[in-house]
């Protein structure tokens, strides 16, 4: 047993040595957890922030001003007023994003009981602040007008008030949320691609027949690359929520962070063991990357990150909660933004485990496959 963890322990810093060595992987790592992870958090496509709005005022009543003036920042910039034929190029030439057109005697008609309506063109070319900028403007538009009829600072409410109660986020910033799903995402991105890289890269160089000529077993050469890559990847989450959802972003994380690094290092235990598999299928990088498109994206998509697994049709939703991919999110979710401790997590934590050991039995058995028919 003393001299296995002994030749699992040297093969490990080799691949550490190799890993060091191959600048592109290197560099690959570093780009993954320091300017992606910043990119995806600073990505204001799914907030609404300076949105360019103009107004074409055909009434010229106190209505129509005082519609103007409650387009207020930081959701809006100040309304620019144009005139009808502007509109068109207005818009083709994404001068505005939203442009609303204030028809001759609306507020006379909105006064005589009438529903008089207004024109709002959306350039839907960024899709996501349309349909969240529309919503804000018809809310805005709606109230002005309440309040305009009422001749009252505070419309009279509705019998039933919905409030609305926003927990573990409560400015609703994106930039929690974005960052800590980027570093999700890349662990299991990076779990796969390095170790089916390595794996890849010892067959093409041909140091995987040194490696079968020593005596060494399979295990000890899969676990000596599960420990290294896991390693590097540890190492640059840590520094990722250090350096840049911390101290970059100044975010400031409730939950443990060395209960998430425990969870991560559990998932990576799975991750390397798909991507030892995968390896071992690839003949070559190219068609490891071929691989990865189908198993690992589909992992990422659909582990509930970005659509929620009760969104999903039933019979996905049922397959996806065998994934430990879904797991991961979901305790890494309840770490990071809600600050639950073991005792609410362990049951994810269980279930990577076993899902990872029995995924790192099929990889070996893989392996000696692959290693039994090299060596006739």
């Amino acid at each position: 047993m003393r001299r296995r963890l002994k030749n699992i322990f040297w093969l490990g810093t080799k691949e550490l040595r190799s890993f060091a060595r191959d600048f592109v992987m290197f560099g690959f790592v570093i780009y993954s957890f320091t300017l992606a992870v910043y990119t995806q958090a600073q990505n204001p496509a799914q907030e609404i922030r300076d949105a360019a709005v103009a107004v074409v005022d055909e009434d010229h009543s106190s209505l129509s001003r005082a519609i103007k003036q409650v387009l207020l920042p930081p959701y809006f910039k100040s309304p620019a007023e144009i005139r009808v034929d502007e509109i068109d190029r207005a818009m083709d030439t994404a001068l505005q994003t939203f442009v609303i057109d204030i028809p001759p005697n609306f507020e006379r008609d909105v006064r005589a009981g009438r529903r008089p309506a207004l024109q709002l063109d959306i350039d839907a070319t960024a899709s996501m602040q349309a349909g969240i900028g529309s919503g804000y403007l018809e809310q805005i538009i709606d109230t002005e007008v309440a309040r305009h009829v009422a001749r009252v600072d505070v419309v009279e409410s509705m019998p039933v008030k919905l409030v609305a109660r926003v927990a573990f986020n409560p400015n609703v910033t994106t930039q929690l949320f974005n960052a800590a799903m980027a570093i999700i995402g890349n662990v299991n991105m990076l779990a796969i691609i390095l170790a089916g890289a390595a794996i890849v890269r010892e067959r093409e160089h041909g140091t995987m027949d040194h490696l079968l000529t020593m005596p060494l077993t399979p295990f000890e050469i899969m676990a000596a690359k599960v420990w290294a890559n896991n390693l590097v990847i540890t190492v640059a989450v840590g520094l990722s929520l250090w350096l840049v959802v911390r101290t970059l972003f100044g975010i400031e994380i409730v939950g443990s962070i060395p209960l998430f690094m425990a969870g991560v290092m559990l998932y990576l235990f799975f991750g390397t063991a798909i991507g030892i598999f995968l390896g071992t299928v690839a003949r070559s990088m190219p068609q490891l990357g071929l691989l990865f498109l189908l198993v690992a994206l589909p992992m990422n998509i659909l582990s509930g990150g970005n659509t929620p697994l009760d969104s999903m049709p039933p019979l996905l939703e049922s397959v996806m909660r065998l994934s430990p991919s879904t797991h991961f999110v979901s305790f890494a979710q309840a770490i990071l933004y809600r600050g639950a401790g073991i005792e609410v997590v362990w049951p994810q934590f269980l279930q990577v485990t076993v899902m990872g050991a029995l995924f790192f039995a099929l990889s070996l058995m893989r392996f000696r496959k692959i290693t039994a028919a090299a060596m006739i």
